[in-house]
């Protein structure tokens, strides 16, 4: 499988990072939380090692793209704990490759874990691809859904991961002790689509959703929530 371009890593706000070294990426995107351009500038350094080792491994080029989100997803929720060892050169050129190898040698590490772990789905079953969203967009969307309000994240997996129609949504909610009428459901959406993409950090936000193709403006978003993986649907 060729290795993928991805056209964030061309975005300013990335392209400015490209001087840091590992060391001070990871610095500021422990010290920055509420920051994705830092993760994103460390995907865009290795995403040609994660991929090139994902793509050797994976059955089909649905499951590698779909194993290489889920791989970048636990990266990013690693990272935080991660800790480079202290600098042994005094040479930049020489400490910046050591620097470099040490990272690489984690993300290489942690992408043969999720190879061995991996239980991937059957291809119909996976809803994720790239051409949808890049890893680092699709991270931080599944975050966001978990800052929803409980009524706001139900609506949107319910009408985005299980199709349902406002009319089963109403349906579900009534039976649920939450009453509202199926007409109000399209709104609700509306709203909870807004405020998924205000639960985006503001750089993630320039990044991707101010670069989304025309005619995704309106609702940028809630259509990666179906690609999202949850751990159960709705009762029946």
């Amino acid at each position: 499988m060729q290795i993928p371009s991805f056209p964030e890593c061309n975005h300013t706000i990335v392209q400015q990072l490209g001087h840091l070294s590992d060391r001070e990426l990871l610095h500021h995107f422990k010290a920055e939380p509420e920051a994705g351009r830092y993760f994103t500038a460390i995907f865009c350094r290795y995403s040609p090692v994660v991929f090139s080792l994902i793509s050797h491994s994976a059955r089909s080029p649905v499951q590698a793209e779909y194993l290489f989100a889920l791989t970048w997803r636990h990266i990013l929720n690693e990272l935080s704990g991660l800790d480079l060892p202290a600098e042994q050169s005094t040479n930049s050129e020489e400490g910046a490759s050591e620097r470099s190898l040490s990272l690489q040698s984690w993300l290489i590490n942690v992408t043969a874990l999720c190879i061995n772990q991996a239980n991937l789905p059957e291809v119909e079953d996976i809803h994720y691809s790239l051409a949808q969203a890049s890893p680092p967009l699709w991270c931080y969307v599944e975050r966001a859904l978990d800052r929803l309000i409980p009524l706001e994240r139900l609506i949107l997996v319910m009408a985005q991961t299980f199709r349902w129609s406002n009319t089963r949504i109403a349906a579900y909610l009534q039976a649920e002790g939450e009453r509202i009428p199926s007409a109000e459901i399209t709104a609700r959406l509306r709203q909870a689509a807004k405020n998924l993409e205000a639960a985006l950090p503001d750089d993630i936000q320039a990044i991707y959703v101010g670069t989304l193709p025309e005619g995704e403006a309106d609702d940028p978003l809630s259509g990666l929530v179906a690609s999202v993986p949850v751990s159960e649907g709705p009762d029946e």
